[in-house]
């Protein structure tokens, strides 16, 4: 995933990591005493008469010279970074995350803790540089990815049944999602009941029970162009009645500017009462996906995202960006089609990931 953004990213920690070096490189280095020739630094408060005769010498690990200890003093130094040290580094790093779908203020605001984090402090320059380097963009990637969302945990820790409602615009791959989190609920050891709120789409009632039938989870539904209010609070009572842990309600697809199906959204809020919003948008659409998840979390509000075809985006900027933009945790990443094919979001394991070395 994200093969680009990984690669090219490999790249600024190269730039950022030669910057440094060069900038520890301009500072005065320590001076080394100088020692006749032949002569060897004895050890503060040790002796340096020769042994007595019988005595078997000390070890020389035992008893560093004052040139190796000046060698690990240079060897581990601070350096205090400018700003003209990163400054070019920081602006390739800009036009990287640009380039990747990385949104505007996304990108200000890991270009802002990059500085921040480096900019006028003593760092210590060791064996490792790119080991500085990694770190502070690491630290900078998940301060805007947030912390996530455990979907396990927040089944464990609500009432049941917990009721996860699902909006997103029309071809995203919404209904296959419900089917994929049903099954990944279903194998986490939690019962589940889809109710198919979709009664606007010609052939999206079959869609999912279909889907629904092959994974074992039972369906509530009504004729196509019923009520999907009616559906869903039928589906929540079945879940009440036969102590289903999780009920998973679709919807049909919509654009924020529908007014009467975002009305109709509203109606089932109020209807539902879900415990959690789930927005779904393809991960491909990069910044188009930050801006509805944005206008869709105004609309009606969001309390997580999903994001479908996240194996198809060699960029990234979409799973960076939306977290960040909406306030919101990413809740799954969509890598395929199978029912299997979806993965619970770990800022951490995606930056990771993406700063990982290339094989």
């Amino acid at each position: 995933m994200f093969d680009s953004l990984k690669k090219k990213l490999q790249n600024i920690r190269t730039k950022f990591a030669s910057n440094i070096e060069e900038a520890a490189g301009a500072e005065p280095e320590p001076q080394v005493a100088q020692l006749p020739e032949g002569a060897e630094a004895a050890e503060p408060g040790i002796s340096a008469e020769p042994p007595v005769p019988g005595e078997a010498p000390e070890k020389e690990r035992e008893k560093p010279t004052l040139l190796n200890k000046v060698k690990v003093l240079v060897r581990e130094r601070e350096v205090l970074l400018r700003e003209k040290d990163i400054e070019e580094p920081l602006f390739e790093l800009e036009m990287v995350l640009l380039e990747n779908d990385v949104a505007l203020p996304v990108t200000d605001e890991i270009i802002g803790r990059m500085r921040e984090d480096l900019v006028g402090r003593q760092r210590k320059i060791g064996s490792s540089v790119d080991d500085l380097v990694v770190s502070t963009l690491r630290s900078a990637l998940c301060g805007v990815l947030g912390d996530g969302l455990d979907l396990d945990e927040f089944i464990e820790g609500h009432e049941r049944p917990v009721k996860i409602l699902f909006t997103g615009v029309n071809g995203t791959g919404k209904t296959t999602t419900v089917a994929k989190v049903g099954n990944y609920l279903q194998k986490n050891g939690f019962s589940v009941v889809i109710g198919a709120g979709d009664t606007f789409r010609a052939g999206a009632i079959e869609q999912i029970r279909t889907h629904a039938d092959r994974l074992g989870i039972k369906t509530i539904q009504h004729q196509a162009g019923a009520d999907p209010s009616a559906v869903l609070f039928d589906a929540v009572q079945y879940a009440k009645a036969h102590d289903i842990d999780v009920v998973l309600a679709d919807t049909a697809g919509r654009f924020h500017n529908r007014a009467n199906l975002m009305n109709q959204l509203e109606k089932i809020r109020r209807v539902m009462k879900p415990d959690l919003v789930v927005y779904v948008d393809e991960a491909v659409a990069g910044n188009d996906a930050v801006i509805r998840a944005d206008e869709f979390n105004k609309a009606v509000g969001t309390d997580a995202v999903v994001l479908t075809k996240a194996d198809m985006d060699p960029k990234g900027g979409a799973a960076i960006s939306v977290a960040h933009t909406v306030g919101k945790p990413i809740l799954f990443l969509g890598t395929g089609q199978g029912y299997d094919d979806i993965v619970p979001f770990s800022p951490r394991a995606v930056v990771d990931e993406l700063l990982g070395d290339e094989s």
